[in-house]
Parts: C-alpha cells; structure tokens; sequence
C-alpha cells in the first residue's frame, strides 16, 4: 500500500512560520510530481502548491505566492512546504498528494488535484 504522511502541523500566531514534511513509504518521492493542497472549514480543497519530479518545476497559487516554498529532499525521501508569515487564513487541513504521470504543466495538474495517492492531511491553525 502506497502510503503518503504528512508531518510538521500545528497551531502558530500570525506572522510565524511552519514547514510541512510529507513522507512516504513503498515508493521513491524523487520520481512524481508532489502537491500540497488543504482544505478549510466550510470551503472547497484547494492547491497550495506543487512539484515536478526533477524538482525543476513549480506552481504556487495566488494566496501563498511569496510566502510558502516547495521542495524537495531526495535523499530523505521527503517534500517540504515552507510556510513563512502566515495568515489566519491559511487556517486548513493540508495534505499532501503524489502524482505518477507528468500528463500536462505542473500548474494544470495542481489545479486539476488529479493525484494518484493521498495523505491523511494535517491540521494547520494560525490563530491569536
């Protein structure tokens, strides 16, 4: 079973900083495209941002632009979202999604959320 984990959550004041870890086992990281996506009370799951597989590539939406960065570890096997000041509304479930065949721009398929296999997703609160 294709497992994806999600690590690195919690609650933070406005302005901090948190870095997400998404892991996985039975498959190697380095050879999908990776996405982070959440999901907010009451809303509709949304992409936060994503990967190509050479790392070359990435894709952030509009409301984490110059604030959050994707990347990746291959050697741990491992894909980080660096999250720097943050909002209250960036409050959400994230998750974490893998992806085995690059069909069209990283952009296209963040925005698709057409990924083979998913995280459990981990709770991000940023809060007063």
């Amino acid at each position: 079973q294709l497992q994806l984990v999600e690590s690195g959550g919690g609650l933070v004041q406005p302005g901090e900083s948190l870095r997400l870890s998404c892991t996985a086992s039975e498959f190697t990281l380095e050879y999908y495209t990776i996405g982070w996506f959440r999901q907010a009370p009451g809303k509709e799951r949304e992409a936060v941002s994503c990967i190509r597989s050479s790392g070359g590539d990435t894709y952030y939406s509009d409301p984490v632009k110059g604030r959050f960065t994707i990347s990746k570890d291959n050697a741990k096997n491992t894909v980080y979202l660096q999250m720097n000041s943050l909002k209250t509304e960036d409050t959400a479930v994230y998750y974490c999604a893998a992806a085995s065949f690059a069909w069209t721009t990283v952009q296209a398929m963040c925005r698709s959320s057409e990924f083979d296999y998913w995280g459990q997703g981990i709770q991000v609160t940023v809060s007063t």
